[in-house]
């Protein structure tokens, strides 16, 4: 509906006609003869109402083609893979033949009862999940409580910490298969310790050989997460605290850890999901070994798929691997968001 101002009276009438073009020329108008003050105060809220119409219908073609790119490309590279992938999930297809039958939940039963390698792999992926989460957010948050402290040398401290999380994973696992397998080697065939002998050889050590890796990635981006919520904790409440007598443990305990409730909410959840995901890592440095026993369940599933050719069965397995990280992540998340203490 556009608005028309008359010049000397200020009457707002409709015209039905919806050219915005016509509606452009009539504000254009009014602002002209607004500056030569041609109006009555009365006509002015009638013309910014005008305004505010077209910068409205403006800013919402802008919103659409602003995010039009990006919601093309999701489309095209997640969501239509995705269904599409469900849909395999459902049939015997190997990856490579024309045929593609459909053979129900024939998939899923089989890997719930005649996979003991999938099963193997999600209880490996649980456990390894579960303590490196642990130790992932509890490193960040030591590394964040270092770095905000009065000591000398932060700024230096944050980049150095942070840089390992700009390493790709493959790279990643390649450098600390050579220092498990060949500077360690090298410290054992020195000196006889066997703490240093074949640590990616052993299914221990090269469960703590993965854990150790992560851990040395992933830290110091939660310490980014952390630091910006200890900083954002007012100055007031720490005096007030240590007016109050209290010591530094006290105030950790009291104030800190409370106030940064929101950011463990935020860390806990990427950890979590990135740990169940982990793919890339885990082919690098240990490709499942020994003996499949660090294969987690992102490598399992890229087996299943090109190694065996049984695409069908992988993608059942991606789903319940969908389904597995979606639930623990929003319950996670409910359940931090119930600890979280509001500043």
């Amino acid at each position: 509906m556009q608005l028309r101002v008359h010049r000397i009276t200020g009457q707002k009438q409709e015209n039905s006609n919806g050219e915005g073009t016509e509606l452009l020329r009539e504000i254009r108008f009014g602002i002209q003869a607004m500056e030569r003050q041609e109006f009555s105060p009365s006509a002015y809220p009638f013309i910014l109402q005008g305004m505010e119409e077209v910068g409205l219908k403006k800013s919402k073609l802008g919103f659409w083609l602003f995010i039009m790119p990006s919601f093309v490309m999701f489309l095209l590279v997640v969501l239509i893979p995705a269904v599409w992938g469900l849909g395999y999930s459902f049939t015997d297809w190997n990856g490579i033949s024309k045929e593609v039958r459909f053979v129900g939940l024939k998939n899923y039963i089989q890997i719930f009862t005649d996979d003991a390698d999938f099963l193997h792999a999600f209880l490996f992926t649980a456990v390894f999940s579960i303590l490196a989460v642990i130790c992932v957010n509890l490193t960040g948050f030591l590394l964040a409580l270092l770095v905000t402290s009065r000591a000398k040398g932060t700024t230096f401290m944050r980049g150095a910490f942070f840089m390992p999380n700009l390493i790709g994973g493959i790279l990643l696992g390649f450098t600390w298969q050579f220092i498990f397998v060949q500077a360690f080697g090298a410290v054992y065939n020195s000196t006889g310790i066997e703490f240093f002998k074949n640590w990616l050889s052993d299914t221990t050590t090269s469960f703590l050989g993965l854990l150790i890796l992560v851990i040395w990635q992933l830290a110091g981006y939660m310490m980014i997460i952390y630091i910006a919520q200890i900083q954002n904790i007012p100055d007031y409440l720490l005096e007030a605290a240590e007016i109050d007598g209290a010591n530094y443990i006290q105030k950790l305990f009291r104030v800190i850890l409370p106030l940064v409730a929101p950011a463990f909410t935020i860390g806990l959840f990427l950890s979590l999901t990135t740990c169940f995901k982990l793919y890339d890592q885990n082919l690098a440095l240990t490709n499942g070994g020994p003996f499949n026993s660090t294969e987690m369940l992102a490598l399992n599933i890229y087996n299943t798929a090109f190694k065996y050719n049984h695409l069908g069965t992988a993608q059942a397995k991606a789903v319940i691997l969908l389904v597995v990280v979606s639930v623990i992540g929003l319950t996670q998340l409910n359940i931090s968001k119930k600890k979280e203490v509001e500043m």
